[in-house]
């Protein structure tokens, strides 16, 4: 090989960035020590910028095009080198490729729940995800403020300091906006463009631009969840007194269940406690009926109805039917604290006459079975 190939061979002619990689954004053109010649071409794809740093400082900046490199065309850099006349010999600068294209479908998510005050249920944790969209809007200040000498800048290297950022802003957002809990679901738009709207003020300051941000979901805890689907399932039923003695029923059950006891008995409480309510409701429907056929008949007296302690939860009301069956089948004792309205607290089902009568009228258990 002649000396005329070997100076060849060690200078570049052609400068170009193909991007195979889809989350590159900043690019720095590998020359191992090679110079660029004078009159080498440049070529910038769409999508790309490309710039000119000589010895840690920003010279040239070029957009999408085909550039043969003279002093005409790198007015910054021949003003850095000093050429006055131009150049012919090859020099030296670090050549950096930013993709200025849309990285779409980022993820952002709060890493651990955070509060809100609902004026509907207090105080509630919260979770939220979704996805954004970012670009480069200006280079250079993107290279100083952030990249600085890194040759191969990826969206890894950034993605983590975004989505604190966007954390940050969206619960912000969600305090301001004073919206109730059960509305966020119809207001994700304007909650994202609130949030897309503060959020490029600060990404400005780094040389980006957020292009859509986008509120995947806002969920609940599990258990407050349940509760609101159950609640929307009984609102469609249209009787919220029937959930009400449901969910009591179902204290009940976890109260038992916490006593070591078997299921039969509490099965046995939460389908009388259910009875009841139909048959208090059937009574309200029946009164209702009788009141509208003859409005001179008065209503009947009111039903008395006690309330039942087990294991400090509270379940019932139940009539004295009821009561007495619980009585028999020895779910309530005398030591059992019961409350009905008009009591000034609770007291045990022996201290209360009325309750203490039903006991009196339950037959003593029968004598054992004859010896064989």
């Amino acid at each position: 090989m002649g000396l005329f190939d070997k100076l060849k061979g060690e200078l570049i002619d052609i400068i170009e960035w193909l991007d195979s990689s889809g989350d590159t954004i900043v690019y720095r053109f590998e020359r191992h020590g090679n110079e660029i010649k004078n009159g080498a071409q440049l070529t910038v794809r769409e999508s790309q910028v490309a710039v000119f740093i000589n010895e840690g400082e920003l010279a040239d900046v070029f957009p999408p095009g085909r550039y043969e490199l003279t002093t005409q065309n790198l007015p910054i850099l021949t003003t850095l080198k000093g050429w006055k006349y131009g150049f012919n010999s090859p020099f030296k600068a670090e050549v950096y490729f930013i993709n200025t294209k849309r990285f779409p479908n980022m993820k952002w998510g709060t890493p651990n729940v955070f509060y809100i005050r609902d004026k509907d249920f207090g105080r509630v944790s919260l979770r939220a995800f979704g996805t954004y969209t970012f670009k480069v809007s200006d280079p250079v200040k993107f290279i100083k403020e952030i990249v600085g000498t890194d040759g191969d800048f990826s969206t890894d290297e950034i993605s983590g300091e975004l989505r604190s950022m966007i954390v940050t802003r969206f619960i912000d957002a969600i305090g301001e906006s004073g919206l109730a809990l059960l509305d966020f679901a119809q207001n994700y738009k304007d909650l994202s463009d609130f949030c897309e709207k503060k959020l490029g003020e600060e990404f400005v300051d780094y040389g980006l631009d957020i292009t859509k941000f986008l509120i995947s979901s806002i969920s609940l805890p599990e258990e407050l969840q349940k509760k609101l689907d159950e609640g929307t399932g009984m609102n469609m039923l249209g009787d919220m007194n029937k959930y009400s003695q449901m969910k009591g029923a179902d204290a009940m059950e976890k109260a038992a269940g916490n006593t070591g006891g078997g299921g039969g008995g509490i099965e046995n409480m939460m389908g009388m406690a259910m009875m009841q309510q139909m048959m208090n409701q059937q009574q309200q429907n029946n009164n209702s009926t009788t009141q509208n056929q003859n409005t001179n008949v008065p209503p009947p007296p009111p039903v008395t109805q006690y309330f039942v302690s087990v294991n400090g939860q509270q379940a019932g009301p139940f009539d004295m039917n009821t009561l007495q069956q619980m009585i028999t089948q020895g779910q309530l004792t005398k030591e059992t604290f019961v409350w009905k309205q008009g009591m000034q607290g609770w007291l045990a089902a022996g201290q209360v006459p009325e309750v203490a009568a039903l006991f009196g009228a339950v037959p003593p258990p029968p004598p054992p079975p004859p010896p064989q």
